[in-house]
């Protein structure tokens, strides 16, 4: 493999090996494991300097102050976008509705479109749901082919009218990549905004706002080695200036008075509230881990592990896996003939292998493949060729309970 697995596990607690022996976690589309280097900065920031932000003139309320900030503009590097356009939410889905509603409800209107794909995470297709109730705005979706892929080839039809598209990056189920570069330069050339879902992709492959074309990324924390309850936003500055605060209250105010109230300066006009001082903190912790490992070497560990884990599962009798036969992220969705996937997961875990098993927040793509819900194994940089081996013999011990054929 690309990256030194064995080792990188041995930063991350819960995966270092026990008496037991070693229990293999491919549920990272779910959520990563925490390494040392983000366990010990969250509990640092709560331990040495544990203080409220932009508010206190005490010293570790400015040293807290100093590091959220530093914080925003380390993950603003990450991604190649400018720091006043980064705003920390709790998650992705929090990111997706600040968008729907402070850019949708005043910039939507009966007639017009919203633009999605036939794959897209509940997160990217109810809070437009939501806000075309409210707008008479329209969904319309890109369709996938035979493999997962987006079909482009009415691309330019299916911009008609459209004001915004809405797509991920990366599906969350079939594993594959979406060409957004190519979507966002269509989009502009009617007018349209993008939005970017990249909660699978921001964890898995170096990814630059510029080089998207997007104006908005939205992703997540907890699926790139940080802590749950930290999110982001980016936006390009000039957007978000025109755009209304989601939320009220503290800190993104500028003057208050009973007659009405102005707001502060972005990116804090979107940041009501205390914010997730520590979360913030883990985040910018876990992008230095990810850059140290290297973003390139992440991306094509991912693929090998992914195509591998999908071909050895397609060589077994009754098992059938969705998605390209081909390149894809580390995430591969499928099913064993007869069998529920909250059974197949069971057994898995009694093997000592932990995947997923549900539609995955991704219920119109699963009417689409037929299939009420599936299994899904994802792997990460701490995952090798063992773990795929381990996979592939506990569903095979699955096939011998459940008597498979084949």
């Amino acid at each position: 493999m690309i990256l030194p697995a064995r080792r990188l596990r041995e930063d991350f607690p819960i995966l270092r090996s026990t008496e037991k022996g070693r229990w293999v976690y491919l549920d990272s589309a779910a959520t990563t494991q925490k390494p040392e280097a983000v366990l010990q900065a969250v509990e640092d920031y709560y331990r040495r300097y544990n203080a409220n932000v932009h508010r206190g003139v005490y010293r570790i309320a400015a040293e807290a102050t100093e590091r959220y900030e530093e914080a925003r503009r380390r993950v603003a590097q990450f991604i190649g976008g400018d720091p006043r356009g980064l705003i920390f939410t709790r998650n992705t889905s929090e990111a997706i509705n600040l968008v729907a509603y402070a850019w949708g409800l005043d910039n939507l209107k009966e007639g017009d479109v919203i633009l999605l794909t036939a794959a897209e995470h509940h997160s990217n297709l109810v809070p437009w749901q939501l806000v075309a109730r409210r707008t008479g705005a329209r969904l319309r979706a890109i369709p996938l082919d035979e493999e997962g892929h987006l079909d482009l080839s009415r691309l330019p039809e299916l911009l008609d009218g459209v004001k915004m598209v809405a797509i991920s990056h990366a599906s969350n189920v079939l594993g594959t990549v979406n060409p957004v570069a190519e979507v966002a330069r269509a989009a502009h050339e009617v007018g349209a905004l993008v939005l970017v879902d990249g909660a699978q992709s921001v964890p898995r492959m170096p990814v630059d706002v510029q080089a998207l074309g997007c104006d908005f990324l939205a992703f997540s924390g907890h699926k790139m080695l940080a802590p749950m309850g930290i999110g982001v936003l980016w936006g390009k500055p000039d957007i978000l200036e025109k755009m209304e605060p989601f939320l009220g209250g503290g800190e993104m105010i500028g003057r208050v008075d009973w007659e009405g109230s102005t707001w502060r300066e972005i990116p804090w006009k979107f940041e009501a509230g205390t914010p997730n001082v520590g979360g913030a903190i883990g985040l910018m912790a876990a992008v230095e881990y990810l850059e140290k490992v290297g973003m390139e070497a992440i991306a094509r560990h991912e693929e090998a592990l992914g195509e591998l884990m999908a071909r050895r599962l397609r060589e077994l009798p009754g098992v059938k896996v969705y998605g390209p036969s081909g390149t894809r992220t580390g995430i591969v969705a499928f099913n064993v003939e007869g069998v529920h996937p909250h059974d197949v997961s069971q057994v898995l875990d009694e093997e000592g292998v932990a995947i997923r098993a549900g539609h995955h927040c991704c219920q119109p793509l699963h009417r689409l493949l037929q299939v009420g819900s599936s299994c899904r194994a994802s792997v990460y940089l701490y995952n090798d060729e063992e773990d795929v081996d381990r996979l592939v013999e506990a569903v095979q011990k699955v096939r011998e309970v459940f008597r498979v054929p084949g």
